[in-house]
């Protein structure tokens, strides 16, 4: 697919269509990818997206077991209240 450069301001850009930016799950920022003779056009993945999802799964696998206790054998808790 060819598209045109056009002047934004003092630079330059390219714009996108809706139909793009929809099917390439595009929002205000993108991630750019310099290689060797050519520019990669990335999503911004968000921190932690689709954790919660992957976390219900593994609950119905019955896969969310603590991998150490949570209190420790010679944890003295009364230094807490």
């Amino acid at each position: 697919m060819q598209v045109s450069i056009i002047k934004i301001g003092n630079s330059k850009g390219i714009r996108l269509s809706k139909t793009i930016m929809e099917k390439y799950e595009l929002g205000d920022k993108v991630e750019l990818i310099l290689e060797k003779d050519q520019i990669i056009i990335k999503p911004v993945k968000k921190p932690r997206e689709g954790w919660d999802n992957a976390f219900k799964k593994m609950s119905e696998r019955g896969e969310d077991n603590l991998l150490i206790d949570d209190i420790f054998e010679d944890e003295n808790l009364d230094e807490w209240n």
